[in-house]
């Protein structure tokens, strides 16, 4: 769906997001696992602290300030109706490919309470409970474009800093948006006996678009909030629980799903990634 398409709030008629109104679109590559004898195996997600029981594994954030700040005072500008963005070039295979996006990493989890440190590369050992995948939109908007041909030219980093350190917005995107971020939880603890790794050690997870770096991760955002619900939320300061907005449970929030078109076996042990990415040609 292009900009220009309408109010995605008034066509969609349910919501995988606890704040009901909500009807935006989140979107991350698929985790797999490759095997030692060259199979793949889809990686499930598994559901954020406080969310157990939801279908999935990503939390979304919108925040005024840093994760830290309890307060949220900050003032920012939210989404327009027929905004969208990416973040991340999925081609990309090394370090100095993926510098131009900052705060895109992993955590290692050794329990669900763990965020730190972290890598722009994926982890290269087992993770107790799991790998989180986190992606960092960025907060400069050029006041003007609700989308470019890249989808990231009319967004921008701050001209210093982090959006945390509360680094400024460049001339040109001079308008400060929420900092949005994914968090996706891919539970890897099936998968963490060494003997079904590489012989030579070497991680094995690989992104949907056979990128076994982790350099490659991205993520594409709609916006979909119903009327100015963001908005009110935005000059409300709350954290977690936000009062100004309607929420449902995590059951209701699980009977949101789009039917099946195509039946076949995406869970169990694959010869090839879905696509066979590796193998496409232009």
């Amino acid at each position: 769906m292009d900009a220009e398409s309408g109010d995605i709030a008034e066509k969609a008629t349910c919501t995988t997001c606890q704040f009901s109104e909500d009807f935006s679109n989140y979107w991350t590559a698929v985790l797999f696992f490759k095997a030692r004898n060259g199979t793949v195996h889809r990686v499930p997600q598994k559901p954020n602290v406080g969310f157990e029981g939801q279908t999935g594994g990503m939390t979304v954030y919108y925040m005024q300030d840093g994760l830290a700040n309890y307060q949220q005072t900050s003032k920012v500008t939210a989404f327009k109706t027929g905004f969208r963005m990416l973040i991340g070039e999925a081609s990309n295979r090394n370090r100095e490919g993926s510098n131009r996006f900052r705060q895109i990493t992993y955590t290692c989890l050794k329990d669900m309470g763990t965020r730190f440190p972290e890598t722009v590369h994926f982890p290269k050992e087992p993770c107790p409970a799991g790998i989180m995948a986190n992606v960092r939109f960025p907060t400069c908007w050029d006041g003007k474009n609700l989308d470019s041909p890249d989808h990231m030219s009319h967004v921008s980093y701050p001209e210093t800093g982090t959006f945390e350190s509360g680094g400024p917005c460049p001339a040109s995107h001079p308008v400060r948006v929420p900092q949005l971020m994914y968090e996706t939880i891919w539970d890897t603890s099936a998968f963490n006996d060494k003997e079904l790794w590489p012989e030579d050690g070497s991680q094995p997870f690989v992104w949907s678009m056979d990128d076994t770096t982790g350099y490659g991760s991205h993520g594409d955002y709609m916006f979909g909030w119903k009327g100015d619900s963001l908005q009110r939320a935005m000059d409300s300061p709350c954290y977690v629980n936000c009062p100004t907005l309607k929420t449902q449970s995590i059951s209701e929030m699980n009977k949101c799903a789009v039917p099946n078109t195509v039946d076949e076996n995406f869970d169990g042990w694959l010869k090839v990634l879905p696509g066979s990415p590796r193998g496409m040609k232009a």
